[in-house]
């Protein structure tokens, strides 16, 4: 993998990580219709690392009130709606984990392809559409039950196939719940957290355990790239998504499904 690569597949990390979109559909890709040799375990650790740091920066006072709330509700049995949140986060975050586990190895032998991100990118954009048509938009975040926080972490679970998108699978069900376009989208991200921790955690760790030798300059240019992108891209998102709906996204992703029908019919 060349500087150029690195540079363009941290690119791509941290701008679809937050998009509904698939970032995972976009990094497959380039290996399977442009021959790019996989970036490695450390490079996969890096972009993860610099999401990470992107969506903990950019929700910091968030963060801090939702953590102290959390900590106030466990020791001093004090709850009010920031401790609500945040458990309704830990809840949503649970699905995915057992069904990451679970299916992780079936996964990788045999969703991992191009005809799978074409399908899945189609269908969910399609549910994307629908649901951001269909939806009230009338509640917050502070709104979700546990009900709704477990039915978006079922969902979430759903985005370990490959195409899905984590973020568009959880903001279409916060759309089917209700929640305002922002809503859904700030509440996906909060729920983004734990799981990319969970995930840089398990690969830093394999990392680790394996001895695989590190290219720091790939290393730096993946944590670096994705970091900015990744948090620009939050800003821009939460910014323009009240005014400008799915419809962009949902477009790109039926463009993007058909495009790669027609490639591999080719």
């Amino acid at each position: 993998m060349g500087h150029f690569e690195a540079f363009s597949l941290a690119l791509i990390q941290g701008l679809t990580e937050f998009l509904p979109i698939s970032s995972s559909a976009h990094l497959i890709l380039p290996s399977q219709l442009l021959g790019w040799e996989d970036q490695g375990l450390a490079f996969d650790v890096a972009v993860h690392l610099g999401t990470l740091l992107a969506v903990i920066l950019y929700f910091r006072k968030e963060l801090i009130i939702l953590l102290k709330a959390w900590l106030g509700s466990i020791f001093k049995r004090q709850h009010n709606q920031d401790s609500r949140l945040a458990w309704m986060i830990v809840l949503a975050t649970i699905p995915a984990c057992i069904f990451g586990l679970l299916m992780k190895d079936i996964i990788e032998l045999y969703l991992r392809s191009a005809w799978v991100i074409a399908a899945t990118t189609i269908v969910f954009g399609l549910l994307l559409w629908w649901a951001d048509k269909k939806g009230s938009r009338s509640k917050d975040e502070h709104q979700v039950c546990w009900k709704q926080a477990l039915y978006i972490g079922i969902a979430q679970a759903l985005a370990v196939i490959p195409g899905t998108s984590r973020s568009g699978i959880t903001m279409t069900a916060g759309l089917q719940l209700g929640l305002t376009r922002e809503a859904a989208a700030r509440f996906s991200f909060l729920m983004s957290i734990p799981i990319i921790l969970l995930a840089g955690s398990y690969l830093g760790l394999k990392l680790f355990t394996q001895a695989a030798p590190i290219n720091y300059s790939f290393f730096g240019i993946g944590m670096l790239v994705s970091f900015v992108s990744a948090y620009a891209c939050i800003h821009l998102f939460l910014k323009w998504v009240t005014r400008v709906g799915m419809l962009p996204f949902v477009i790109y992703r039926l463009l993007l499904g058909a495009g790669l029908v027609v490639f591999l019919l080719i």
